[in-house]
């Protein structure tokens, strides 16, 4: 929902708060990489239990994230390869850090919260993945209120303020509502394009 609502203007924001990006060619793949790092690092910080320290490496990797796009589209260096590879390392990092979140609850001998932390894993990789696979069948297909902004701000603002528990309940739910809502859509999408293939 984020994305869809900010839409173009992130690219202007992000010109107009951070120059210093656009001063020299920088290499977008790089960005993202170091951004995937610096989540990783959180997952790391996670599974430990410096929840503050996590959530702060989850919001400056998710900068990386966010502004490896704007460089490629500036410098005119938008590439396949580069979609590809922000579309995997993001779906890494989504599972490294609740499974980091996962570890420190089965440390801690909690195991429902090991449970919520492994469904909000799965709910959230499944909301990704519905999306890829319905966009090859169902072009520009985009539906449901919880994307993965979403997901990085909540988890992030759970482990910095303490409220970690409820931040994952908000996930779990959130992420199933996004993927009942992407199913429904995909199978009303794809009986009408199934429809009118064998009319015609």
């Amino acid at each position: 929902m984020i994305k869809s609502v900010l839409g173009d203007r992130v690219d202007g924001w992000v010109h107009a708060l951070f120059p210093f990006l656009f001063r020299w060619r920088m290499n977008p793949n790089a960005l993202t990489v170091v951004g995937t790092l610096l989540s990783l690092g959180a997952a790391v910080c996670f599974s430990m239990g410096v929840f503050v320290a996590a959530g702060v490496l989850i919001l400056v990797g998710g900068f990386f994230d966010l502004v490896d796009g704007v460089v490629a589209r500036h410098n005119d260096t938008v590439t396949r390869f580069g979609a590809f590879l922000d579309s995997t390392l993001d779906r890494l990092v989504d599972m490294a850090l609740l499974l980091g979140v996962t570890m420190f609850f089965a440390v801690e001998g909690e195991p429902q919260h090991v449970l919520l932390a492994g469904y909000t894993l799965v709910s959230s990789v499944l909301v990704s993945y519905a999306q890829a696979r319905a966009q090859l069948f169902v072009p520009g297909f985009r539906v449901g209120f919880f994307e993965r902004g979403e997901r990085v701000v909540i988890l992030a603002t759970g482990a910095m303020f303490g409220f970690l528990v409820p931040a994952l309940w908000i996930l779990a739910v959130g992420s199933t509502i996004t993927v009942i809502q992407r199913f429904s859509h995909a199978y009303r999408e794809m009986e009408r394009l199934d429809a009118a293939e064998r009319k015609a």
